[in-house]
């Protein structure tokens, strides 16, 4: 079936950058049915197919945040709109980020000012295990299910000082470092007889009961799920690396503040670090050698790098401005975007969908003003999976969000 020209949009004269190839000279991305079909100089566009001209533009795909709470914890709603933790049990595995995001957070629409088309939304720190990621789009669609990319992404888990805070206040386990080790470590002791138990039960044909923290433990157990690890400290990173070693999951460092110290180490066994945010102040005991600087230092060692605003920490739009002076701090650029892009995408397995302008990823693609490390450069031209959702209006001097009322007209 030939796909009606509305359905056909070509990205035409730009400096595209594809991130995970060369970049090019006055080329062109063809998106049809809402996925690249096409990349490259000699593109041939079909007639009738929708055409952007990028001409003395940059060309790039949409950012990936990956690690953030968009939606999750909204702007300016206090605790009414804060549903980030649910610190009721040191063990939350069972909760599921998804059930509390609200899409028309003006946090998704500063997402699309910024370039950000997808973000890994995660559970807060204030547990030991937080709950279920899921990765979205930032726009487009009518429920948050419609935006999703992939629910089955990562678990999120936090050492330090947040659940030994959160806890330690009411005189529960975990109030220490060694209690919250214990939490985890014992939750993972009990999936694993779990699942044992839940074969045993089918090969017997025999009824079973579910546990629903239980089922999503055994999920990070099979690889299935990433486990997220908050962790701030050194000392912090080698609990986190002794517990993978104990139960065998894939494991994601998160934030990384003091991960340049064992770069070695995490560069031997392959750990990624999605590092961040940056735009803070040392404002805990865990934060004191936190510096921008940090990220080239792991980079240089061979660890594989994201970058992190943890909106709303840091605003979601100034990802690329993180990028931007960690590049200022040593960080090489060509690093730099692919901890935007590419990286994240790979660390979090949604590299078949996003996070480079490659055939058969979705149509997310966003024309810069000039080069994005620039901070005077802005988004102008925003599109996910091959649709318009953001442009920045030159005449007005502020960007234009397609809204619910004209995507969704009859």
């Amino acid at each position: 079936m030939t796909p009606t020209p509305s359905l056909v949009v070509a990205l035409t004269g730009g400096y595209v950058v594809p991130v995970v190839s060369e970049p090019i000279e006055k080329g062109t991305v063809l998106i049809v049915d809402g996925r690249i079909t096409a990349v490259g100089a000699d593109v041939e566009v079909p007639e009738g197919a929708r055409i952007i001209d990028a001409t003395g533009r940059w060309v790039l795909p949409g950012f990936v945040e990956s690690h953030g709470h968009v939606g999750l914890h909204e702007e300016g709603e206090g605790s009414a709109g804060n549903d980030t933790n649910e610190m009721t049990t040191p063990n939350a595995a069972a909760v599921r980020a998804i059930d509390a995001i609200n899409i028309e957070d003006e946090g998704f629409r500063d997402a699309l000012s910024g370039g950000v088309t997808s973000v890994v939304v995660k559970p807060g720190s204030g547990n030991p295990i937080g709950g279920q990621s899921v990765a979205l789009k930032t726009w487009g669609g009518r429920t948050v299910d419609e935006q999703v990319i992939s629910d089955a992404v990562s678990v999120k888990s936090a050492l330090g000082e947040n659940p030994k805070r959160v806890y330690g206040e009411r005189k529960q386990t975990p109030s220490t470092r060694l209690g919250t080790a214990l939490v985890i470590r014992e939750a993972f002791t009990k999936a694993l007889h779990y699942r044992a138990a839940r074969a045993a039960a089918e090969t017997k044909g025999e009824p079973f009961k579910a546990d629903l923290a239980l089922d999503t433990l055994v999920r990070v157990l099979d690889g299935e799920l990433a486990w997220d690890q908050h962790t701030h400290r050194h000392d912090d990173i080698a609990t986190a690396l002794r517990l993978a070693d104990e139960f065998g999951y894939r494991l994601v460092i998160n934030h990384g503040t003091e991960a340049h110290k064992i770069a070695d180490v995490l560069a031997e066994r392959d750990i990624p670090v999605i590092f961040g945010p940056m735009f803070t102040s040392r404002s805990k005991v865990e934060l004191r050698d936190r510096a921008i600087a940090n990220l080239a230092t792991l980079a240089a060692a061979g660890v594989r790098v994201a970058i992190t605003t943890d909106h709303p920490v840091v605003p979601i739009n100034f990802l690329i401005h993180q990028a931007t002076l960690a590049v200022k701090e040593g960080l090489p650029r060509q690093t730099a975007l692919e901890a935007l892009t590419v990286n994240p995408a790979t660390f979090l397995r949604l590299h078949e969908r996003v996070g480079a302008l490659a055939p058969g990823l979705d149509g997310d693609v966003v024309v810069w003003s000039g080069d994005p490390l620039d901070v005077a450069s802005r988004a102008e031209h925003v599109l996910i999976d091959g649709r318009t959702v953001y442009t920045w209006d030159v005449e007005a001097g502020h960007g234009v969000v397609v809204e619910r009322a004209t995507r969704f007209a009859s």
